[in-house]
């Protein structure tokens, strides 16, 4: 079974360019925080053939972002039929998918700090709670990023209440709290002590 695995992984690296060309579904699936359940509904997977089937599967199998549920179903799908495999890029990884991005929210709040974290908090647990594959993903790549962003304008402001700082600190402040999520973060990481 190794051997056939090793030729499918070969043969998936030969046939990227075709893949890509053929089946835009899996090739943008590739990294976990792209790919979607809908991605799947128009993929063809059933017109192709057995061997497009395996490599498509292999490809993930071999992407260093796969996460561990949905590498693990792969990997199964793999040992199985041809059924099998089918099921698992039409329905199986979005499956498989949802319960990787349950255990990456789960890691956001494992480390979040109740006081200064509310809005990571309470987005996170909202996704959790609806628990459909589209609200977990839609928390992963963009709802965390804004939730963040929530939490560090209201960082910023916690410094701007403080009659003590000085007019420069003030003015970079006031700057980032105007600016971009990622003007913020750098405010908060680096920019404050640059001022204080």
């Amino acid at each position: 079974m190794r051997l056939a695995r090793a030729a499918l992984t070969v043969a998936a690296t030969a046939l990227t360019p075709a893949l890509l060309l053929t089946t835009p579904a899996f090739a943008a699936s590739g990294a976990t925080t792209v790919a979607t359940a809908s991605d799947a509904t128009g993929s063809g997977v059933g017109e192709m053939s057995g061997d497009d089937v395996r490599v498509a599967i292999m490809r993930i199998i071999a992407d260093p972002n796969t996460g561990k549920a949905v590498y693990a179903a792969a990997q199964a799908a793999m040992d199985g039929t041809i059924e099998d495999q089918r099921y698992f890029l039409e329905t199986g990884r979005w499956i498989a998918q949802a319960e990787d991005d349950r255990v990456a929210i789960a890691r956001i709040l494992a480390p979040a700090d109740p006081k200064t974290d509310k809005a990571v908090i309470r987005e996170a647990n909202e996704a959790l709670d609806t628990n459909t594959p589209e609200a977990l993903r839609a928390f992963l790549e963009t709802g965390h990023r804004l939730a963040v962003a929530e939490d560090d304008r209201v960082r910023i402001a916690r410094i701007l209440a403080d009659p003590a700082i000085s007019d420069a600190l003030r003015a970079a402040a006031n700057q980032a709290i105007e600016g971009t999520p990622e003007e913020m973060r750098y405010f908060l990481e680096v920019g404050q002590y640059e001022y204080r």
